[in-house]
C-alpha cells in the first residue's frame, strides 16, 4: 500500500516520516511555506533517537499526484480544513475506474469526530483514528516528535464501526514505524474519550500549558460539562483506566532537549498565527450535543469563543491569564 498522507503537519509528518523510516511507500501533501521547505530539503523528523531526513514525493494537491487502487489516503489536517480536503481529493480518478470516493480507503486521523460524518458523506470507506502522538509542528520542514519508546498509540477501527481486511493491513505496516495500532470496532469510543482530553486545547491555548490549580479547576469544570453532555446524548466513552492500559509501557513523553512539553496542536496553530483554530471541533463539540440535548455547557462555549478569537485576531498565544478567562467562564454560568 502506499499511503498519502494530506496535510504534514504534527501528526501527519510523524506518521509519513515514521511510516518512510519502516520502508513504506508515502506521499506527503503540503500548502504553502511547509511545502516549499519539503520539497527544498525533506521533512526532517526529530524523534529521541535523534533528526532523520526524508526525502520523499511532495505534492500540493490531489491534481499533482495519480491515484492507484491499493493507495490509503490519511487525512490529518485540521477538521475546519477537513471539507475542502476531502472534496479535492474525493472526486479524483483512479486508475483503473472509478474515483477516490468510491474506490480508495480514507483514515481521518485527527482530533473531534466531526470529520468522520464529514468523510462518509464523500468516501464509502471511512476509518476513524484516535490519535494519541506528542508531536509538534515546530517550523516549516520540521516535525518533533517527543514520545518514547512508541511514537505514538493510534487506535484504528472501521466508522461508524466494526473492522475489515483493509483496517488489520493499515495496522500491521503501521505496527512496523514505531506506533501501537489497537484495531477497534467501536473506535468511536476512543475518539470521544480523547475530545474529553482535547477540551484542554483551548485553555492551553490562550493561557499557555496548563499549570496550577486555577487552570485544572477551569479544565475540570470543561470536562464536567463533556461528561454531562454525552452522557445526555447516550455516547460510551474508553474509560481513564481502560486508556491509560493501552499507553502503559508504550509511550511517554521524553523532551528531547530536556525541556517541558510544548503546547499542543491548538497552542500551535496560534504559535504559527494560521488565523484559524480547531476549537469549534472541540469545545464546540459539546456546545452543540449541550444544545441539541438541553444540557447547559456555558464554560466550553466560553472557551470555544475565546480561542476562536485568538485565532481570528491573531492574538499570541497564551498571552491571557487563567484568571482571566476563568472569569469569563464565571460570568457566563
Amino acid at each position: 500500500m502506499r499511503y498519502i498522507i494530506v496535510g504534514t503537519g504534527a501528526v501527519g509528518g510523524a506518521i509519513g516520516g515514521r511510516l518512510a523510516e519502516a520502508g513504506h511507500d508515502v506521499v506527503l501533501v503540503a500548502r504553502g511555506a511547509q511545502y516549499a521547505a519539503l520539497r527544498e530539503d525533506g521533512l526532517r523528523l526529530t524523534t529521541p533517537e535523534g533528526t532523520r531526513t526524508h526525502h520523499l514525493p511532495v505534492v500540493d494537491g490531489p491534481a499533482a499526484t495519480d491515484l492507484g487502487p491499493d493507495d490509503v489516503l490519511v487525512l490529518a489536517v485540521k477538521t475546519q480544513d477537513a471539507t475542502a480536503a476531502l472534496d479535492d481529493w474525493s472526486s479524483r480518478p483512479v486508475a483503473g475506474g472509478g474515483t477516490a470516493g468510491e474506490r480508495l480507503p480514507l483514515i481521518c486521523a485527527q482530533n473531534g469526530v466531526e470529520s468522520e460524518r464529514l468523510a462518509l458523506r464523500r468516501f464509502r470507506r471511512v476509518y476513524g483514528c484516535c490519535v494519541y502522538l506528542p508531536a509538534s509542528f515546530v517550523e516549516p520542514g520540521r516535525v518533533v516528535a517527543a514520545g518514547a519508546p512508541l511514537t505514538g498509540v493510534l487506535h484504528l477501527g472501521r466508522y461508524p464501526s466494526g473492522t475489515d481486511d483493509t483496517v488489520r493491513a493499515v495496522a500491521a505496516d503501521w505496527e512496523k514505524a514505531k506506533l501501537a495500532v489497537p484495531v477497534s470496532p467501536d473506535v468511536m469510543r476512543w475518539k470521544y474519550a480523547k475530545l474529553l482530553s482535547n477540551l484542554a486545547n483551548a485553555i492551553e491555548a490562550v493561557t499557555g500549558v496548563l499549570s496550577g490549580p486555577d487552570a485544572f479547576a477551569l479544565l475540570d469544570r470543561a470536562r464536567a460539562e463533556g461528561r454531562a453532555v454525552l452522557a445526555a446524548a447516550g455516547i460510551e466513552v474508553a474509560g481513564g483506566a481502560e486508556q491509560e492500559a493501552a499507553r502503559n509501557g508504550r509511550i511517554h513523553f521524553d523532551p528531547l532537549d530536556g525541556s517541558e512539553r510544548a503546547g499542543g496542536s491548538s497552542w500551535q496553530s496560534l504559535s504559527r498565527g494560521t488565523g484559524t483554530i480547531e476549537a469549534d471541533y472541540l469545545n464546540g463539540e459539546i456546545v452543540l450535543l449541550g444544545r441539541l440535548h438541553g444540557v447547559p455547557t456555558p464554560v466550553n462555549d466560553v472557551l470555544r469563543r475565546t480561542a476562536n478569537a485568538f485565532a481570528r485576531e491573531r492574538r499570541a498565544a497564551g498571552s491571557m491569564t487563567v484568571a482571566e478567562l476563568t472569569e469569563l467562564a464565571d460570568a457566563a454560568s
